[in-house]
């Protein structure tokens, strides 16, 4: 975790563009044109280089005399991407709004502008449908007094949602209007529920049908504000119900969910909003496949979303090549707020960056966007040391290891952009993409305590680089 907060808002006279983790303006960043050469940029352990541009621009040559080479080879391509970000909670809404609204509109550039050249154009976003634990308080959106229903949801209401959330979201609309939002329960309305509280229970059956129109009415509500949600997963990890707010839905009941209420509703209602589901551990892929399995809950399911809390990340592999015609995405990873920036840099851009998507995601998604230095907002009993991406004291901005690891795939890896092949190098793993624009990016983590220098291999020629201990690049050509 950095201790100081960096000057962020230099006037774009003085540096050129908004600065990306550089303590000078020395290196701007550059646009996404068509280069002569490879341009690199690096995250170093130490934070000396922070999402940096290099001076140097790597050359490709017919001679490769490096021992360790990566070779890029854009004939074999996998899954299209459809974008890079963070979990923008509740609470993350909250501090961004109590921004001042000149320091608020610089950093909503500088995360999502995908033009700008100061911006790591983020991509994707998540929120909690109703409350999450990084909420200030817990609510949904049909909160009746105790000992009352509402099965016609006639209480149904965005409300809480309109004080911060929905006008940060219109804002970040405004800057990138193609941005991809996913939504997350935690839970339904206490009246639902078999325990009537918050936290834990399960899902009355008598309730799936109107909890199905709770989820239509979101997505409509949501229009009409002008967000469209390309995606919505069923639960917010679903065998953990001991958070608050938190469901018990196993996998069986996430199926008859689907196939009997939730499905048919969107069909009805002709909704086209991705019914995605599981959005848990990588330890259970069962729980995918089993809602999979079942056909009729099948055709209504987009794909499945997967957490790293628990589990090996080559299980979204086993799930993909299951049934390989359904999307996989990589929807929620926290940083500690008492680890390390060196110790994160390297696991999030190994396992996560590179891993997740050498494993056919589609998405890559770090808890959570915003924490103040207290890694406050959350509920009671809610996560008390989850660490922003950034972290907000009022108009101050620290930028934090997720900021930069999502930097270094979102900046340029833009959506629609394809996986295709690179070999493994045991030392660093890596992965690669083609863009729309036709670039080639390359994502390198250096996993050993030494620097290592390699070769990239692309089209019969190399170019040779060199990445400090631990450190993590993104070579684009």
């Amino acid at each position: 975790m950095q201790t100081n907060f960096r000057k962020a808002w230099l006037p774009l006279a003085l540096c050129g563009a908004w600065l990306t983790g550089a303590t000078s303006c020395q290196q701007p960043m550059a646009g996404t044109g068509k280069s002569a050469g490879v341009t690199q940029w690096v995250t170093t352990p130490d934070q000396a280089m922070l999402f940096q541009r290099q001076p140097n621009t790597l050359k490709f040559t017919a001679t490769n005399a490096t021992p360790a080479t990566i070779e890029v080879d854009d004939n074999q391509k996998f899954q299209s991407i459809d974008g890079f970000g963070y979990c923008l909670t509740g609470g993350s809404a909250t501090l961004l709004h109590q921004m001042g609204q000149a320091e608020r509109t610089a950093l909503l550039k500088e995360l999502f502008d995908p033009k700008a050249d100061g911006s790591i154009g983020v991509s994707y976003l998540r929120v909690s449908i109703g409350a999450s634990d990084l909420d200030p308080v817990v609510f949904s959106y049909d909160d009746v007094p105790e000992g009352q229903t509402d099965s016609q949801l006639t209480k149904f209401s965005l409300a809480p949602d309109r004080k911060d959330l929905i006008p940060v979201l219109k804002e970040i609309l405004t800057i990138n209007p193609s941005i991809k939002i996913l939504g997350s329960p935690w839970s339904p309305p206490t009246w639902m529920k078999t325990n009537g509280n918050s936290k834990g229970g399960s899902l009355k059956p008598e309730y799936y049908e109107a909890y199905a129109q709770y989820f239509v009415k979101y997505v409509q509500g949501m229009k009409a504000e002008g967000i469209r949600m390309d995606a919505i997963t069923v639960q917010n990890e679903p065998l953990h119900p001991g958070n608050n707010p938190s469901l018990l839905m196993l996998a069986e009941q996430q199926a008859e969910f689907i196939k009997k209420s939730l499905g048919p509703a969107f069909e009805a209602a002709k909704i086209d909003t991705k019914i995605i589901t599981y959005d848990h551990n990588a330890d259970r892929p069962d729980y995918p496949l089993t809602i999979l399995n079942d056909p009729e809950a099948r055709k209504y399911v987009d794909g499945s979303a997967f957490h790293l809390y628990a589990g090996p990340i080559e299980a979204l592999s086993k799930v993909h090549d299951a049934y390989p015609e359904k999307n996989v995405y990589f929807t929620e990873q926290w940083v500690g707020s008492k680890s390390k920036f060196e110790d994160n840099l390297g696991w999030h851009m190994k396992t996560l960056m590179i891993g997740a998507t050498r494993n056919w995601a589609k998405t890559v998604l770090e808890w959570n966007l915003a924490a103040d230095p207290e890694q406050n907002p959350h509920t009671p009993g809610g996560c008390t040391e989850c660490l922003g991406a950034i972290t907000l004291n009022g108009n101050q901005v620290q930028r934090n290891v997720a900021y930069y690891t999502i930097a270094h795939g979102s900046k340029f890896v833009r959506p629609g952009s394809v996986r295709i092949a690179s070999t493994a190098e045991g030392t660093l793993p890596n992965v690669a993409f083609r863009t729309p624009t036709g670039q080639t990016v390359l994502l390198v983590q250096n996993d050993q305590k030494t620097p290592q220098t390699f070769g990239i291999r692309y089209h019969d020629k190399t170019a040779s680089a060199t990445l400090a201990a631990g450190a993590a690049g993104t070579y684009v050509w």
